[in-house]
């Protein structure tokens, strides 16, 4: 059995091939990003998943694509993990760029695969090699135009009075925003940053007000400038994007891409289905 998983800091996606290819089931986890969670905490959401443990001793290769596994320690942290629970599978742990990447690129094309969820990140593929300009330094300083890049204004706004009041209203209305409630999610409770994110809701329920289309503008312009721009071949080859935040908002990011001379590519919600179709065509 083949295990393929997409995992972003919010949830995992999880799809089992037979030797043939042929799909055994789907499953999902919540996020497994190995940054901000412990091995206890990795360890239980792994077996709280039925499907996961009772299959675990039929995995014989598990292809992991994951937020915050971009570093050796990260890998050798989650590869030491599923050694334990996947006792016969061959673990690989990639940073999830390359899963979108596969899953909307060909192989011997060039282009530019930008990360938009709970958190962002975005990458240059020449067709072989992935090549990064930005090295990231996590949700506090990082991850423009992502799920808790919009999480994070709207909270500043609101509580710097900076939120028109009728959208404040609607704002409070939704969620809970005592102060030691927020700063309690913050500090105190695991995944910050996907608990920054969940708010992003908030601005897509309400992309039409001009208070959110103008944040929304924003938000993605700094992330042109600051991280696809980074690029010598930003003008002259395709633009992709995955995740929730992407797709969500595709009229709105399509408005900056277009805005700034940049040819958009191929926008997918997951792209656990693309990395399907790509290793497939490797068994």
């Amino acid at each position: 059995m083949v295990l393929i998983v997409d995992s972003g800091a919010t949830k995992s996606d999880w799809i089992a091939l037979s030797e043939e290819g042929e799909q055994l089931f789907v499953t999902q986890t919540l996020g497994l990003s190995p940054e901000v969670l412990t091995r206890e905490v990795i360890e239980d959401r792994l077996a709280n998943n039925f499907e996961l443990s009772k299959n675990k001793e039929q995995v014989s290769q598990l292809y992991f694509y994951g937020a915050g596994c971009g570093t050796d320690r990260m890998k050798k942290f989650l590869k030491e993990i599923f050694k334990d629970f996947f006792p016969n599978a061959k673990a690989e742990v990639r940073e999830d760029t390359f899963a979108a990447i596969y899953s909307t690129t060909k192989i011997g094309h060039q282009g530019i695969v930008c990360i938009l969820g709970t958190g962002s990140n975005c990458s240059y593929y020449d067709g072989h090699q992935l090549f990064q300009k930005v090295i990231s330094l996590g949700y506090i300083l990082m991850d423009d135009g992502s799920g808790n890049f919009f999480g994070r204004k709207l909270l500043r706004d609101y509580y710097f009075h900076k939120m028109p009041q009728d959208l404040g209203i609607q704002f409070a209305k939704e969620y809970e925003l005592d102060a030691d409630v927020i700063k309690d999610h913050l500090y105190k409770q695991p995944n910050p940053n996907t608990y920054l994110a969940t708010f992003a809701r908030f601005i897509i329920e309400n992309k039409e007000h001009p208070y959110c289309r103008g944040v929304i503008d924003k938000g993605f312009q700094q992330f042109v400038n600051n991280y696809i721009m980074q690029f010598e071949l930003a003008t002259k080859v395709p633009i992709s994007f995955v995740g929730s935040i992407a797709h969500f908002l595709r009229e709105e990011l399509t408005t900056v891409i277009e805005r700034n001379d940049l040819i958009l590519g191929v926008i997918r919600q997951r792209p656990i289905e693309g990395l399907v179709e790509f290793h497939k065509s490797t068994i």
